[in-house]
C-alpha cells in the first residue's frame, strides 16, 4: 500500500508499458493499427494530436453505426445470452478487450474458491500513465510537452483540449 505521508512519491498510478514503451490507446490508435486510410493519412500529415484524436472518434462513430446495423440483424432474440460457469478453486485468469476508450485488461487470481488478487488496467490508465521507473513519460504527459500556456490563463485552454482529446474517464486517476 502506498504511504500517503510520503511527499517524495511521484504517483500511485500504474505505468503500463508494452515491451518497455508507453502506448496511446483509443479510437486513433485502433484505426491506425487497423490501417483505416483516412486516419493513417491524417496522422502522417498532422501527427497524433488533438485534431487527429477528435477526427478519429468521429470517423469511428460513423463506422460503428454501419457495423451496428449488421450486429442487430445477426441478433437471435430467443438465443442464450449468458453462459453459466463453475467458479474455479484456484487459478490465474485474464480478460482483454477493446472498450470505447481503448485497451482494457482484467487479471484475477483465485485461491480457495475466492478472489485473492485483482488487477485492472483501463484505457485511461494507459493514456494517463505517469513517468515510469526509466523516466519515460506516458502518452498524455508527452502530448502536453510544448503546449502553449498564456500567462493570463487561469486554466490553459490548450491543456484542456489536449487532456480531453484523450477521452479520459473522469473517475480514473489523473495527475
Amino acid at each position: 500500500m502506498p504511504d500517503g505521508a510520503d511527499e517524495t512519491g511521484y504517483t500511485w498510478c500504474k505505468a503500463p508499458r508494452l515491451s518497455g514503451l508507453p502506448f496511446e490507446t483509443g479510437a486513433l490508435a485502433r484505426q491506425v493499427i487497423e490501417g483505416q486510410p483516412l486516419i493513417r493519412d491524417l496522422v502522417a500529415w498532422a501527427g497524433g494530436n488533438v485534431f487527429s484524436r477528435v477526427i478519429a472518434r468521429l470517423v469511428e462513430s460513423a463506422r460503428t453505426l454501419i457495423a451496428m446495423e449488421a450486429w442487430v440483424r445477426a441478433l437471435e432474440p430467443e438465443g442464450s445470452w449468458c453462459a453459466q460457469g463453475q467458479m474455479p478453486v484456484r487459478g490465474r485468469f485474464a480478460g482483454l478487450t477493446e472498450a470505447a476508450r481503448g485497451a482494457l485488461g482484467h487479471w484475477v487470481e483465485v485461491e480457495g474458491g475466492k478472489i485473492s488478487r485483482y488487477q485492472i488496467i483501463a484505457p485511461t490508465t494507459w493514456n494517463f500513465s505517469p513517468r515510469d521507473a526509466a523516466g519515460v513519460p506516458g502518452p498524455l504527459e508527452a502530448a502536453l510537452v510544448g503546449a502553449i500556456v498564456h500567462r493570463d490563463e487561469p486554466t490553459p485552454l490548450s491543456v484542456q483540449h489536449i487532456v480531453r482529446s484523450f477521452d479520459p474517464c473522469m473517475v480514473c486517476t489523473v495527475h
